[in-house]
């Protein structure tokens, strides 16, 4: 009788056991946590020691070597991708080998998850009662400068994008708005500075040294007027060759050219120069486009609104530009071929412009550059980055975030070793 009470407690015993190895062959080794957690305990009972799970992020996947290893001997070895190399002691654990072995690391402080430039050295919660995350020694003091790295499944869910650094031909467009000339004063000036020359070429031959010095110096006045009034020299140069006052300053005659006063800001007029071609628009005439030429620059900058006059000489075949009509004007400036930047990749810090660099190694570090001019949603890039190189081009803001939960590590860890 007791013997049939062994045999039955028996059956129910491996029975079970069957039914679960069946179904596992079923299903191709798909086995649940939950299931192969009751066989260890089985096989704990028989005296082995089978390794379920990865030993360092209970790794998922199919047919593991870290997962299963319900016989193994002492000295073997083996390797995960992730994880690292292990080998079997005598007491039928495994323990991490070679360079991959990690130490227990050292606690050195402890970040405010909100804000990681707060630390603590004693566990502790903020004010909302989350916990302090621990900061950890890391070894070696150069690992700071190696950057971040951050999991591929990481970057996409962050949105993190890469673009490279390539030369691209930058042209800027300078817009500037003003109007028609409506300025007898310079007309003035200019026949001033006519009378001025009339008078020192009559008096040229004097025998009265005075009198030849006070023409000249009369002459010379009425230039720096002409100076002050914006016109270049090659246009003064040319006044004193023709001798004749530009009328279309106050009354343009039929079909004439007339003038028009841009006004450029002042981080804008150093890409500006004599001689560029400017489109002309009214709002008069929606649509047409009058071609310009930029004549010359103010060389006083209007301190109340930071901008600088520019002239522009406007073809008006039929007189449809009157005095004192607002206009717009476009200046296109082509920079030339430029190892550029996007702009996106830039993060102004106030003090600093800084990209994130995505190195071969897959870390991303920070680089400082020095840029140039703005255009076309790039920078040019002066120095700091090469053409070739990789840049974070959107969600750097997460990157440097990232970065930042490791300056409070890098500090504490300087700290420590002085």
């Amino acid at each position: 009788m007791k013997r049939n009470n062994l045999v039955s407690i028996i059956v129910l015993l491996v029975v079970p056991g069957v039914v679960l190895l069946v179904y596992y062959s079923m299903v191709g080794g798909r086995m649940p946590h939950k299931v192969m957690a009751a066989m260890s305990e089985v096989s704990s009972v028989q005296g082995k020691t089978p390794q379920e799970i990865c030993l360092e992020h209970n790794c998922p996947m199919h047919q593991c070597g870290m997962r299963v290893r319900a016989h193994l001997k002492p000295g073997e070895k083996i390797k995960c991708p992730i994880c690292g190399e292990y080998i079997a002691a005598q007491n039928s654990k495994i323990i991490p080998v070679g360079p991959l072995a990690k130490k227990e690391r050292k606690i050195i402080a402890y970040r405010n998850p909100m804000n990681s430039e707060v630390t603590s050295p004693v566990p502790m919660k903020d004010a909302m009662g989350m916990e302090y995350v621990p900061v950890y020694e890391e070894s070696g003091a150069a690992a700071p400068s190696a950057g971040i790295s951050i999991s591929p499944e990481k970057q996409k869910l962050m949105g993190i994008g890469i673009s490279p650094v390539v030369k691209r031909d930058l042209v800027k467009i300078v817009h500037a708005s003003g109007k028609i000339a409506y300025d007898p004063e310079l007309v003035v000036t200019q026949e001033e500075f006519i009378q001025a020359l009339k008078v020192q070429d009559e008096t040229k031959d004097s025998p009265l040294q005075d009198v030849i010095d006070r023409a000249e110096s009369v002459t010379d006045a009425a230039r720096q007027k002409l100076k002050l009034k914006g016109m270049s020299d090659e246009q003064i140069a040319e006044l004193e060759k023709t001798r004749k006052a530009q009328t279309n300053l106050y009354l343009p005659a039929k079909g004439e050219d007339v003038w028009a006063y841009v006004s450029v800001y002042e981080y804008e007029i150093g890409l500006v120069k004599v001689g560029m071609p400017a489109d002309i628009e009214s709002v008069a005439y929606p649509g047409e486009i009058f071609q310009g030429q930029v004549v010359s620059i103010n060389p006083v900058l209007d301190a109340a609104t930071r901008t600088n006059q520019v002239r522009v000489e406007i073809k008006n075949p039929d007189d449809k530009l009157k005095p004192e009509m607002f206009v717009s004007a476009t200046i296109k400036i082509d920079i030339g071929e430029k190892v550029a930047v996007s702009e996106d990749a830039v993060m102004d810090t106030g003090e600093r412009k800084i990209v994130f660099v995505a190195t071969p190694e897959g870390y991303f570090d920070s680089r400082e550059v020095t840029l140039g001019t703005r255009a076309q949603g790039y920078y040019e890039v002066l120095s700091g980055l090469a053409e070739g190189e990789n840049v974070v081009s959107s969600g750097n803001f997460f990157v440097d975030s990232e970065s930042r939960l490791k300056a409070p590590a890098a500090t504490q860890t300087h700290q420590h070793q002085q």
